[in-house]
């Protein structure tokens, strides 16, 4: 036991993770113990343990894990690792990139449809036993604009053109992609969103892209176009998307991700019309400790062998 490396499962659904250890192999390797999200590691487990896997940590924790020298993220976002201001330079952080692809391009869809077709307003029709001839809009022909066309971007570009979508897109790297009429450099944004009826956020939280979707911005995109954020809620300045679509300029905006979550009863975007609230909904479903697994088992086979690791995070590019 004492030649095995410590692994902490910090999390409060562990038995998909031992349960993939157990199955890759890599029981008789690891020494595994578990801790509930709102408890500490030990003085015992911070001197002691080599590999972690957890949402999060508090400033102050990290510096004082002597061992510790890999951290698996939880979730594809990882500023909030990057924002602590004792990171240790030498450990290597990997996120959950990619882990999300089962759920949210269909999430997304779902989002798009919930703006074309008028079956929310149907339903409260029933409600009040009101016939109502109501219109649907198509999205058969419809431009939409994917700013970040990653993993997840480019399964929601193919899924979109399924449907007779014209999609178009940023990407850091230039290179056709399967379903999307033209892929632009970051710098060409505002082509982008001077063609699209819907544009989709799928940017990470960086230095860079924090705060970009201001007035300047929003005042490029179409008049009635539709604003879609699935990435991360510091991308948008509150306040200029309220007044981007309480002047009519855009038609609506469906929010998913937020700056502070829960999203405070007090926040304007409750109130605001147009603008739909929805409780981070975009990436999560009944599977998805399975699905993390799968990466963290893979990434843990090869921490133990010295081997390159799966979704490395580069911290000076912020993801």
């Amino acid at each position: 036991m004492t030649n095995r490396t410590r692994v902490l499962l910090w999390t409060d659904t562990p038995d998909a993770y031992l349960q993939a250890i157990d199955a890759a192999g890599l029981a008789p390797r690891v020494a595994v113990e578990t801790l509930a999200r709102k408890d500490l590691p030990s003085a015992e487990q911070r001197a002691s343990v080599e590999a972690m896997l957890a949402l999060a940590a508090l400033p102050g924790l990290l510096p004082s894990m002597a061992k510790l020298r890999w951290i698996q993220g939880l979730t594809a976002g990882i500023e909030g690792w990057l924002a602590l201001p004792d990171l240790p330079a030498a450990l290597a952080l990997s996120s959950a990139r990619g882990t999300h692809r089962e759920s949210m391009p269909e999430n997304i869809l779902g989002a798009l449809f919930h703006i074309a077709k008028p079956y929310a307003a149907i339903v409260d029709d029933n409600r009040a036993s009101t016939w109502t001839r109501r219109m649907a809009m198509p999205l058969n022909g419809r431009t939409l604009g994917i700013l970040g066309l990653g993993a997840i971007g480019q399964d929601l570009a193919r899924m979109a053109s399924v449907i007779g979508m014209r999609v178009i897109g940023t990407r850091r790297t230039p290179g056709e992609l399967p379903g999307v009429e033209r892929v632009y450099a970051p710098e060409q944004t505002s082509e982008v969103l001077a063609q699209s009826d819907f544009v989709v956020l799928l940017l990470p939280s960086t230095p860079a892209t924090d705060n970009s979707v201001d007035a300047a911005m929003l005042g490029q995109m179409k008049k009635g176009a539709w604003l879609l954020n699935f990435g991360r809620g510091a991308l948008i300045v509150d306040a200029d998307l309220i007044e981007a679509v309480e002047s009519g300029h855009l038609a609506g905006a469906i929010l998913d991700v937020f700056r502070t979550e829960p999203l405070p009863k007090e926040h304007p975007f409750w109130a605001a019309k147009g603008i739909t609230v929805l409780p981070h909904i975009g990436g999560g479903h009944p599977e998805r400790d399975k699905t993390v697994a799968k990466l963290f088992v893979d990434n843990l086979a090869r921490f133990l062998d010295g081997k390159p690791l799966r979704e490395l995070v580069d911290r000076a590019a912020g993801y």
